[in-house]
């Protein structure tokens, strides 16, 4: 059973930042492409990072050189590193993973970006 678990989230200001976490169980981070996604009221969930098996990544251009996805293999976690926040990064991130056919999504971490 495949189990994602996100934390970090918080209120910060403009400018600050933040770190999400992502503890997976029943599955290995390492050996599939795990992302982060962010659904703003109102609007679709939208991709924000990509970390694929070999260790390369993706990002979205509106968070390329703020946001560092990475991932722990000892602890079986995947982090997203976030700097230099902006209030239109307020969001819930939400950790994925595609295994097969199936999409496994966490429950969300909430993130408040004040200006």
């Amino acid at each position: 059973q495949v189990q994602l678990v996100e934390s970090g989230g918080g209120l910060v200001q403009f400018g600050g930042s933040l770190r999400l976490s992502c503890a997976a169980s029943g599955i290995i981070v390492s050996i599939y492409t795990m992302g982060w996604y962010r659904q703003a009221p109102g609007k679709q969930r939208e991709l924000v990072a990509l970390i694929f098996s070999g260790g390369s990544t993706n990002y979205a251009d509106s968070v390329k050189g703020r946001f560092t996805i990475s991932r722990d293999n000892a602890k079986n976690t995947v982090y997203l590193q976030m700097d230099s926040l902006k209030p239109e990064d307020t969001a819930v991130y939400y950790c994925n993973v595609r295994v097969s056919t199936n999409n496994y999504w966490g429950q969300g971490t909430q993130v408040t970006v004040s200006s």
